[in-house]
C-alpha cells in the first residue's frame, strides 16, 4: 500500500569502504527518513566488521550514527526501500514570505554559512532576478541561470568549495552548483537548505546534491543539474550547506573511501490493497 502522492517505488544503495590505520571515530549520515514526501518501507544498513553504533537526530532532524571504527578493513552498507512522487511539486507564483511571518525554524536558513556567502550576492542575485515575481518566480530564474552559465563537471572535486569560489570557477559538482544557488536566495531574504540525498537516474550515478527554497509557506526542490525531470529524490540530509550534510565525518588522521558505490533502482509497485 503506497501512500496518497507516492506513487514511485525506489530502492536505493550506498556501499562505503575504507582502509582504517587506527581506531577512528566516525559520524554517518546515511538513513533517509519518513516524511511527506518520502515513505520508508524497508531498510538494511550493515557494518562490517561489526561495532557498537548510536544513533541520534541532529538539529537539522538528520538521522546520525556515531560509531569508532577499528583498525583494517571496514565498510558501511546501506539499502532502503522507498515511496517518492514521480513528480516534484512546482508552484510558480508561489509569494515571497517576508521575515517576520516565516515560521521560527527557518530562520537560520536566511543567515550566511560557512560555503553560502550569501552577504556577497545581493547584486548579482538582483540582476539575475530582475523583473520577476518576488518569490517561487525568483528562484525559478536563479536555477535557469545556474543551468545556463555554470557547467555541471561531475567528479571534478572532491572537497567543498564555497558560492564564491564557484562563481569565479564558473563549473563544478551538484554539491558546488546547490550552493551557488542557496547563497543567491538568501541574499533576496529567501531562505534556501541544501538536501543531500539519491536521485533516481541520475547521470553519473553518486550520491547527489541539490537545494530547496522557502516560498509561499513550504519548500520546493531546485536542481541545476538533469534540472528538466523533477521526480525521483530521496532525501537522506539537510543543512545549511555541505558541512551539515556530510554522509560521513570522522575524526583524527585523514581518512577517505576506498570505494563508493551508490545505485538507484526503480521496482514494480505493489497492488493497491
Amino acid at each position: 500500500l503506497l501512500t496518497a502522492g507516492l506513487d514511485m517505488l525506489l530502492y536505493t544503495s550506498c556501499e562505503l569502504s575504507f582502509e582504517i590505520a587506527e581506531p577512528t571515530p566516525f559520524v554517518l549520515m546515511l538513513r533517509p527518513r519518513s516524511g511527506a514526501n518520502q515513505w520508508i518501507s524497508r531498510e538494511q544498513y550493515e557494518i562490517l566488521p561489526q561495532v557498537p553504533a548510536f544513533e541520534f537526530t541532529d538539529q537539522y532532524g538528520n538521522l546520525c550514527q556515531r560509531l569508532i571504527a577499528p583498525a583494517g578493513d571496514f565498510s558501511v552498507q546501506t539499502g532502503t526501500e522507498v515511496s517518492v512522487p514521480d513528480t516534484a511539486e512546482t508552484a510558480p507564483g508561489a509569494p515571497f514570505i517576508e521575515v517576520q511571518y516565516l515560521p521560527d525554524n527557518v530562520l537560520s536558513y536566511l543567515l550566511p554559512s560557512r560555503f553560502c556567502e550569501s552577504d556577497r550576492f545581493w547584486q548579482m542575485a538582483m540582476e539575475i532576478t530582475d523583473g520577476q515575481m518576488l518569490g517561487y518566480d525568483q528562484v525559478q530564474a536563479i536555477e535557469h541561470w545556474l543551468v545556463k552559465y555554470i557547467r555541471y563537471l561531475p567528479g571534478t572535486s572532491d572537497e567543498p568549495i564555497s558560492a564564491a569560489e564557484v562563481n569565479m570557477r564558473q563549473s563544478g559538482v551538484c554539491r558546488d552548483l546547490a550552493h551557488l544557488g542557496i547563497a543567491l536566495c538568501r541574499a533576496l531574504t529567501i531562505p534556501a537548505r541544501l538536501v543531500v540525498g539519491y536521485r533516481y537516474k541520475l547521470e553519473p550515478m553518486d550520491m547527489h546534491a541539490w537545494f530547496e527554497a522557502f516560498v509561499g509557506g513550504q519548500w520546493y526542490t531546485f536542481d541545476a543539474v538533469q534540472h528538466d525531470t523533477k521526480g525521483g529524490y530521496v532525501a537522506v540530509g539537510y543543512g545549511r550547506d555541505a558541512a551539515d550534510v556530510a554522509v560521513y565525518n570522522q575524526f583524527g588522521p585523514a581518512v577517505y573511501p576506498l570505494e563508493q558505490l551508490v545505485d538507484v533502482k526503480r521496482l514494480p509497485e505493489p497492488h493497491a490493497r
